[in-house]
């Protein structure tokens, strides 16, 4: 019987109340995450991202996935109907899995019972394709002998043969992702108890015992889906399993492209495959979290200097080689064939929140904002069903730098990203707070209503902020525990003069003015110190107090090091926390002839782009916000300006 399901789409609407799964992992990070369920988002800029998300990109992904055969794999596999493997990439299966996860993630902060309904249809469908002792990768079952159509990289074989590009520890892990988080907003066992069955197969095949495989993925992510079911299950051999395949690095005969040249512990310079690279290093910090490992720590801070200092773009965007959709050679930066994947650019929110709960230091905090603004969001169309895979920083009209377009394209043959963005945005509430005992981080500023629970009471607090356009914030006390707690403000590194926590870009110009914040229960503004990464506060609260910050917003002028060659003699723009672009649209026949100019006026257009802030020099040449170019048809650009 074939499911015909996807018609039941056209009547999903995200926006309803019912009560959900109310499931929490448990945490071994000195710093929480404070909840998705726990905040709602008011915010002008990001709510209707995360709409477009909810109401557009998901049903328009479904729609895709019927359409090109990713719920028919599941059902030939299991034998409901007939047919060879259809679709051109082995992990095919895992467009399903993320899609699942951003939809759970939607129903944790706001239930939908047809949603779900809908969910529980899918998850029957990928039940179905399961075998009997729990493997679950379609296209193998199949066919073992026939990998998918134009993908000559996994050899003909049997399971676990040609690891390296088979994918099908890949597939286990975005399932295992999907799996925790549906189980966290539903608290159904429907989706986990499959993610079960498989991670308990992985368990008795991998390892160093006689009769097991001693081997790792090609592509990580099993590791941390293995580290997220070992806390929502407490099942010990889940976390040793993850740990075995981290430790097992360096000897594979994968190489540096999947970051088997070294054992992780060995590892300090960034190379090969971005986000295979990142997922791992996520995992890594994970383990520190959980051992305290002390060799795991070195190679993480290493690698995470290597990236900052040598390795990042401006926008935050990582891996720069378009071949093996790489990380370059330190200071290898290329504009106009830069790789930036958006996977890549997710991957990097994970692991820098990772490390901020692990360490509390705000620069983590720091490159994660400049990579959500600039490197995570341009993926996305304003439209939600238009896509970026690489994000370049320059485009000649010539160049078909997005897998064979020059522009945004629908879909694609390997559809990692669109679906990547719809499992991320939906949890973007998940990075505004943090805490601590009886200390609560306020880490990115995105207007929302929260309940947050400190190990002395309970805070409701609101956050208005205009940014990114403006810089005024507004704390509000709505509930206090009732005793001393802190708030830590964090004082973004733009507003402290500090492009990045290196010296890899830096800005040529200084603020006009500091930081300032006013209490309710002192009128006076008072100055931040320009080297003040918190404004923190700790004293007994009470109901209807408030913070209010200003942060400086003027045009700002960004140089790299000079180790950047491709860079030298230029100049980006950035206004807050935006990086800008110059768009042909907006400058006519004029785009080989930018140069930069002594002045810029800023002022927003609602009319333009969904609303934007457009800087305007003083011969009319006009910038826009980086992540909303190319939503205009072809044309050129350029983020770095010849000076």
């Amino acid at each position: 019987m074939k499911y015909s399901f996807i018609l039941f789409l056209t009547g999903i609407f995200i926006f309803s109340c019912q009560k959900n799964g109310n499931v929490t992992l448990n945490e071994d990070y000195p710093i929480k995450r404070v909840d998705v369920r726990n905040v709602k988002l008011t915010d002008d800029f990001w709510l209707p991202i995360i709409h477009r998300v909810q109401e557009k990109t998901i049903k328009y992904a479904l729609e895709k996935c019927q359409e090109e055969g990713r719920f028919d794999n599941f059902l030939i596999a299991g034998g409901q109907i007939e047919g060879e493997v259809r679709g051109k990439m082995p992990f095919d299966d895992t467009d399903v899995y993320k899609i699942i996860e951003g939809a759970s993630n939607s129903l944790i902060s706001a239930p939908n019972a047809d949603m779900e309904v809908l969910l529980d249809s899918i998850i029957e469908i990928i039940a179905i394709g399961q075998e009997e002792d729990g493997y679950l990768t379609t296209w193998r079952t199949i066919d073992p002998a026939k990998p998918p159509a134009n993908w000559v990289k996994v050899k003909e074989g049997k399971r676990w043969e040609s690891l390296d590009m088979s994918h099908e520890l890949y597939n286990a892990g975005h399932l295992y992702e999907a799996a925790v988080v549906h189980y966290q907003a539903t608290g159904k066992r429907n989706f986990l108890d499959i993610a079960i069955k498989n991670a308990d197969l992985i368990v008795e095949v991998f390892g160093e015992k006689e009769g097991q495989i001693n081997a790792v993925p090609g592509h990580q992510i099993i590791e941390t889906g293995l580290l997220n079911l070992y806390k929502v299950t407490g099942r010990d051999a889940y976390r040793d399993q993850a740990k075995f395949f981290l430790d097992h690095r360096g000897g594979n005969g994968f190489g540096p492209y999947a970051q088997d040249h070294k054992p992780v512990t060995e590892q300090d310079e960034a190379v090969g495959h971005a986000v295979r690279a990142v997922y791992m290093y996520a995992a890594m910090t994970d383990i520190i979290a959980m051992e305290k490992s002390k060799p795991y720590q070195n190679a993480v801070l290493d690698l995470w200097n290597n990236v900052v200092d040598k390795k990042m773009y401006v926008t935050g965007g990582i891996g720069a080689v378009h071949h093996g959709e790489a990380f370059g050679d330190n200071y290898e930066l290329p504009n106009l064939s830069a790789y930036n994947e958006t996977c890549a650019a997710i991957g990097s929110v994970y692991w820098n929140s990772r490390l901020f709960n692990l360490f509390g230091d705000v620069k983590y905090n720091d490159v994660l904002e400049r990579t959500l603004y600039n490197a995570v969001i341009p993926g996305i169309s304003l439209n939600g069903q238009r896509f970026f895979y690489p994000n370049p920083l320059e485009s000649d009209g010539v160049y078909e730098f997005n897998q064979g377009a020059l522009t945004r394209k629908d879909w694609f043959d390997c559809s990692c990203c669109p679906t990547n963005l719809i499992r991320f945005l939906p949890a973007v509430p998940g990075l505004i707070y943090s805490t601590n005992e009886n200390t609560l981080y306020i880490n990115q500023y995105i207007s929302n209503e929260a309940e947050i629970q400190l190990d002395n009471g309970v805070f409701r607090v609101s956050l208005e902020t205009q940014l990114p356009w403006k810089g005024k914030t507004v704390f509000k006390i709505l509930e206090a525990p009732s005793t001393i707690a802190e708030i830590r403000f964090r004082i973004p590194g733009w507003a402290r003069n500090q492009v990045v926590p290196s010296d890899l870009y830096s800005y040529q110009d200084s603020l006009n003015y500091p930081v300032v914040y006013r209490t309710n229960w002192d009128s006076n503004e008072v100055s931040l110190d320009e080297n003040e990464e918190f404004l923190s506060i700790e004293r007994a609260w009470s109901r209807g107090e408030e913070i209010a910050l200003e942060f400086p917003m003027q045009v700002r002028k960004v140089k790299a090091t000079e180790y950047v060659k491709e860079d030298s003699g230029k100049v980006a723009l950035e206004y807050g926390p935006l990086v800008y672009a110059f768009e042909e649209a907006d400058n006519p026949d004029r785009m080989d002839d930018l140069k930069l100019e002594k002045e810029y006026r800023i002022h927003f257009n609602s009319d333009l782009l969904g609303g934007v802030n457009v800087l305007e020099g003083e011969t009319g040449y006009k910038a826009i916000p980086y992540y909303s170019w190319s939503n205009r048809g072809l044309g050129k650009m350029k983020v770095w300006l010849d000076q």
